[in-house]
């Protein structure tokens, strides 16, 4: 097969680069420049789109042998993750943008592009596995649980898992780092990214500030008592605890969390931690990894990327999704995704529209 191998610049897509080469694909090194400011430096950035990074990518391709390429797709970031991420705050939800830069970027726009050009398929360096099942290829959990990356890429659908690769998913991150050292890559000691790529210094309130502007309002109690202020409400959201300058403590000294986002009424709503539970689901834009569910099915939930899998009911119709959990679970806020799973097989996602309680009064 003549496939693109997407090099970020990591330890993780270069040894998968590597793997494609030795199991006899002809493979080209493509890294994605997804930052607006090229010339940024690592120094300063916490994500994997500086321009050092695209260096150590072709400083890998070049050891491999194979030909390297850096494609521009900023302009579509900037629109369908970076935009979306301002949009969705803005609306007072939570949005993950790693899910919607893998739907919308790396296996829509790159793989697109790849297909175009006349490759067969794209590879990474993500933490899954692909099998091949009855119905077709299946998308799974990684053998390392630590870095498993199933989560996000549980927007994919039947023909993108068709043509994907994911070739370190069998194997676990302390050996793929021993692996990069064997062959001799730079990156093998390189640090992991983290937090959001495109907030360099990891100040996500002070970057939608930036963008959005202030937008001062009240931090009102369970009980509508005003107990402090704000200069956005899209700088919070649900499960919050820190960071809230609350100027008027509980009587009982509890502590309080946020429960709830109002944009349009400029509120966050705050309260105690039992009122973070829920167990009711309701989410759209369903994608599925294959064949969608037919009525009532048992799965997993997963509402973080590294969460706990929790036993639940599930209802599909269309791309509408309604989940309940077996137990309630803290924190889970609109515009967050829950990811659906029957034993290590990742069945599909969405994006969770309303949270709810099942004995809540109808």
């Amino acid at each position: 097969m003549r496939v693109v191998a997407a090099m970020s610049g990591g330890v993780d897509s270069a040894v998968a680069a590597a793997r494609m080469l030795d199991a006899g694909h002809e493979v080209v090194g493509v890294h994605l420049a997804l930052s607006q400011s090229a010339a940024t430096l690592r120094e300063s950035a916490r994500g994997c789109c500086t321009i050092e990074d695209a260096g150590d990518a072709r400083r890998v391709a070049d050891r491999l042998g194979i030909p390297f390429y850096v494609w521009d797709m900023a302009d579509r970031f900037r629109e369908d993750v970076m935009e979306d991420f301002v949009a969705e705050y803005a609306a007072g939800r939570t949005p993950n943008p790693c899910l919607r830069c893998n739907e919308r970027i790396k296996f829509a726009a790159l793989l697109d592009k790849a297909l175009a050009l006349g490759f067969d398929a794209v590879a990474t360096g993500h933490y899954a596995q692909i099998v091949d099942g009855p119905d077709g290829r299946e998308l799974h959990r990684a053998v390392d649980p630590a870095k498993d990356q199933s989560y996000v890429l549980g927007v994919l659908d039947t023909d993108q898992l068709a043509r994907s690769f994911f070739p370190l998913g069998d194997t676990t991150k302390p050996h793929i780092r021993e692996e990069a050292a064997e062959r001799g890559f730079s990156v093998a000691k390189k640090p992991d990214s983290h937090d959001i790529c495109f907030i360099a210094d990891g100040d996500t309130k002070g970057w939608l500030t930036s963008r959005l502007g202030a937008a001062p309002g009240e931090i009102v109690d369970d009980s509508g008592e005003v107990v402090g202020t704000h200069e956005g409400a899209f700088a919070y959201t649900v499960g919050q605890r820190r960071g809230l300058g609350l100027k008027v403590p509980r009587d009982d000294g509890a502590k309080r969390y946020v429960v709830d986002v109002q944009p349009a009424t400029r509120r966050v709503v705050v309260g105690t931690a039992e009122l973070l539970g829920v167990d009711l689901l309701e989410a759209d834009h369903g994608r599925w990894c294959g064949p969608a569910p037919s009525g009532e099915v048992r799965v997993g939930a997963q509402v973080r990327a590294h969460g706990e899998e929790i036993p639940a009911t599930a209802t599909a119709d269309g791309e509408l999704v309604q989940v309940r959990l077996d137990r309630r679970v803290r924190g889970v806020a609109p515009g967050q995704s829950v990811v659906l799973y029957d034993g290590t097989r990742v069945v599909g996602s969405a994006t969770i529209a309303r949270t709810g309680r099942a004995d809540a009064p109808s």
